[in-house]
């Protein structure tokens, strides 16, 4: 008997033209973006850790590197072509950060590894999301 492997998340992926889309339509947002960005920066120390949860194209990411000296690891739970799009963009944007794809359920890091996650808008997407 074979197990099948169960999606990491909910939905359509992310790829090819839906990404593109995708990104077009949230580049609309940035200024949403630099607001949150200014935001969460000001609840973190100098150096913090920083966890972003299916990050999409980046956007709030690179804001978030823009305005501090903070460490950045994206986890994306599918989409290799968003995955893409979003290091294109943080590479434009000269900032960096460290990019990492898998299942959101099974995260490799240790508890309190961070000094903050964000998840802004993918929660609702994954297969299981408070799976221990």
């Amino acid at each position: 008997m074979t197990t099948a492997t169960q999606k990491a998340y909910i939905g359509m992926g992310m790829e090819g033209s839906i990404a593109r889309w995708y990104e077009k339509t949230t580049r609309r947002d940035m200024g949403e973006f630099e607001k949150l960005a200014g935001r969460l920066r000001a609840l973190l120390p100098q150096g913090g850790d920083v966890l972003e949860v299916a990050p999409g194209p980046g956007f709030l990411a690179v804001e978030l590197a823009r305005g501090g000296n903070l460490r950045l690891t994206r986890r994306w739970t599918s989409a290799r072509h968003l995955w893409e799009i979003a290091r294109k963009n943080a590479g434009e944007a000269g900032v960096r950060a460290d990019f990492r794809q898998g299942n959101a359920a099974e995260m490799p890091f240790a508890d309190a590894s961070f000094d903050l996650l964000v998840c802004r808008a993918a929660f609702k997407n994954f297969a299981e999301p408070v799976r221990r």
